[in-house]
């Protein structure tokens, strides 16, 4: 194992301190849930975690993808559309989000969620 001086001198304190924040910046993403939130009007009852496609895993690719779900009055997905965020990540948010379940409500509803890909 690596001490922080090792790192320093072999190098360079500017680099030392950008693999550090690098760090900072990856147990702060690692700490996020995934998936992440549904929108306010309607409750998630059960989540499915999305799968992470393996070339996003091997290009390092994170980030949130922003979705619409519109839901029916059972609480049951009927479709998803993604609205933001990296294509490579889209096709699995979507798969994921199908298969989530909200509270039952008064009719078809518009959700908005976000489902966020950290690496592990």
């Amino acid at each position: 194992m690596y001490t922080w001086s090792c790192v320093e001198r072999c190098v360079g304190w500017r680099k030392a301190r950008k693999i550090l924040l690098s760090a900072a910046v990856f147990a702060l993403a690692a700490g996020l849930a995934l998936p992440a939130r549904a929108g306010d009007d309607r409750a998630v009852k059960s989540r499915v975690a999305p799968v992470y496609p393996e070339i996003a895993k091997r290009l390092k690719i994170t980030g949130e993808v922003k979705l619409e779900a519109l839901v029916n009055a059972e609480g049951k997905v009927k479709s998803v559309k993604a609205v933001s965020g990296n294509h490579m990540l889209g096709a699995a948010a979507e798969d994921a989000v199908r298969q989530w379940r909200f509270e039952p409500g008064d009719g078809d509803t518009v959700v908005v969620v976000a489902v966020n890909f950290t690496m592990n």
